[in-house]
C-alpha cells in the first residue's frame, strides 16, 4: 500500500508538471498568474494548481458514455465543459475529484444546466458501458444530469489521452491505474481555457483523502471557474 501511495503521490506530482510543461504557467509559485477569474481567490488558485492556458482548441474525440449513447466532444458546443481523465476501477484520487465534481455541480446553483462535466476513462483492463455506469452510481456522479464517463476502443482511448498529454500505467485488472490527473476547463466555444491539478492525502494505512474544508474549497473553485468561463 506504501507503494501505492507514493506511485500515485507521483502521479499526481507529474500532473502539476505536465499542466506546467503545457501551458509555461506558475501557479506552484505564492505569485497569482494573471488571467485567473476575479472571483478566484490567489489561496484556491494555488490550492488547485490553477492555470490560464494558451488559447487553443481542445482535442476533439467521440467516445460512448455510461448510458451507451455515442456522444462527440463538439456536441457539448455553447456550454462551459469540465473534463477529467478517470480510472472506474480506481479508490483513490478519483473517488475524490467525483466528490469535487458534485460539489461544484451543486455550488453552480442558476448555472447547473448549462455547465457539463465529463470524464475519459483511463482504465485498459475495464472499458465497459457497465464499468463507468457502476462507478458514477457509487460515487453519486449520476446525480448531475450533464455527468457522462466516456469510454471506448483502447486504441481509441490511447489517441486520446496522447492528446491530452494523460499518462496512464496500467499495473493490472485488480490494482489502481496511475494516470495524470488534470482537470480541463473548456469554454463553450470549444477553446481550451484553465488546467487544475487535483491532489490528495493518505492515512498512514494508504487511504486516500482530502481534508473537508479543502474538498469543499475545490468543488467551489471548479463552480467559480466554470460560471467565469460560461459568458
Amino acid at each position: 500500500m506504501l507503494t501505492l501511495a507514493i506511485a500515485v503521490l507521483a502521479a499526481a506530482t507529474f500532473a502539476v508538471f505536465a499542466s506546467h510543461v503545457r501551458n509555461q504557467a506558475t501557479s506552484s509559485s505564492s505569485i497569482r498568474p494573471s488571467g485567473l477569474p476575479a472571483d478566484v481567490s490567489t489561496k484556491l488558485a494555488i490550492l488547485m494548481g490553477l492555470d490560464p492556458v494558451p488559447a487553443h482548441r481542445a482535442p476533439g474525440f467521440t467516445l460512448t458514455d455510461q448510458h451507451g449513447k455515442t456522444l462527440s466532444l463538439s456536441s457539448f458546443r455553447g456550454h462551459p465543459v469540465v473534463l477529467e481523465f478517470m480510472d472506474p476501477h480506481c479508490t483513490d484520487i478519483c473517488p475524490i475529484v467525483s466528490q469535487e465534481f458534485v460539489d461544484a455541480y451543486h455550488d453552480l446553483a442558476r448555472s447547473r444546466p448549462r455547465v457539463v462535466f465529463l470524464a475519459v476513462n483511463v482504465n485498459p483492463y475495464h472499458l465497459s458501458v457497465a464499468d463507468v455506469a457502476a462507478f458514477s452510481r457509487e460515487h453519486r456522479l449520476d446525480t448531475i444530469p450533464t455527468w457522462h464517463f466516456f469510454t471506448g476502443p483502447l486504441a481509441t482511448l490511447r489517441t486520446i489521452w496522447a492528446r491530452y498529454g494523460i499518462e496512464v500505467q496500467a499495473r493490472g485488472p485488480n490494482a489502481d491505474v496511475i494516470h495524470t490527473s488534470i482537470v480541463f476547463f473548456i469554454s463553450p466555444s470549444g477553446m481550451e481555457r484553465f488546467v487544475a491539478a487535483p491532489t490528495d492525502d493518505h492515512t498512514k494505512s494508504g487511504i486516500a483523502f482530502l481534508p473537508g474544508p479543502q474538498l469543499s474549497a475545490w468543488g467551489r473553485g471548479i463552480a467559480l471557474v466554470a460560471a467565469d468561463i460560461r459568458r
